[in-house]
């Protein structure tokens, strides 16, 4: 079987594996991240998490948080991991049934797991194009694999990339998800505000980083509380331009149905914060589902 090869490695994150081990390491020690590498000991069980998928020096140390969660956490059978795509290559739903290579290695995908979710959602199809020039599943990988060193031979996945997708199909798919194993870990690939000219969404010129800040909490409250139908009301009301609203909105209801309780917020900040110009800026938000 053809092995998924890295597409933005070298762009999004280092490419040479010592080099990429280094940049994983100094996000979760850096001053934006948790300040510390994950504990060995597992505590409670998360369900999933949310991880936001710019380049490294953008986004990972808010995905730090997630991550050493996810490994201080019991380790799941399977993870799954939901994208959005964001040039909208191939089917609104689809899967790879093929393993994935990062500088860090290969992850396997759960084929036996991929074969049932097929059989539940009519509408997920295995379809590469979604996938070949994709990065929101792709830069989650190497922290997978940083993080489960220990768990390398275990550590299996399943790629799902979203397009335009109805709620009704995205409730389906979340729950379909967690009947077909109850000892997963859902992971949605998603920046949130996208604001300035670049993205077409200026909403507001004035006080933009407070009024960053002050849109994605009402959209990570509305998470949090595993409330899909305020989540999308936001949305709607704000015309959000969160990339990975599908993958999110899939994750509550595959959380919910796995027995999650609540979302917790670990981290937010924007890129502005990072590069200290906000008249293009992107929120980065770790959420995870316990």
């Amino acid at each position: 079987m053809v092995i998924r090869k890295p597409f933005v490695a070298g762009q999004f994150y280092e490419s040479e594996p010592k080099m990429l081990d280094i940049q994983i390491n100094s996000c979760f020690t850096s001053g934006l991240g948790p300040g510390s590498l994950p504990s060995s000991k597992p505590s409670k069980k998360v369900f999933g998490c949310i991880s936001p998928h710019a380049g490294y020096q953008f986004s990972v140390p808010a995905a730090a948080f997630s991550y050493k969660a996810l490994a201080e956490s019991k380790f799941p059978s399977t993870f799954v991991v939901l994208g959005p795509s964001h040039k909208g290559y191939g089917p609104d739903v689809a899967t790879l049934t093929s393993d994935w290579e990062t500088p860090l290695g290969v992850v396997k995908a759960d084929r036996k797991f991929i074969s049932k979710l097929i059989g539940k959602c009519s509408f997920v199809v295995e379809d590469s194009s979604a996938h070949s020039h994709e990065h929101s599943i792709e830069v989650q990988l190497p922290f997978l694999q940083f993080i489960f060193k220990k768990h390398a031979k275990n550590l299996k996945f399943v790629p799902i990339s979203l397009g335009s997708t109805s709620v009704a199909d995205l409730k389906k798919l979340g729950e379909s998800i967690a009947s077909i194993n109850k000892d997963v870990c859902v992971i949605a690939s998603s920046d949130f505000t996208h604001y300035g000219h670049a993205y077409g969404y200026v909403p507001f010129k004035d006080k933009v980083k407070e009024r960053l800040y002050s849109l994605d909490k009402e959209a990570i409250d509305a998470i949090s509380n595993l409330d899909v139908d305020s989540f999308v009301s936001h949305i709607k009301k704000v015309r959000a331009t969160i990339c990975g609203y599908a993958p999110i909105i899939a994750t509550i209801f595959a959380v919910k149905a796995l027995g999650g309780r609540n979302g917790k917020l670990l981290k937010y900040y924007t890129s502005g914060d990072v590069v200290g110009d906000y008249s293009n800026a992107v929120g980065y938000g770790s959420v995870v589902f316990v």
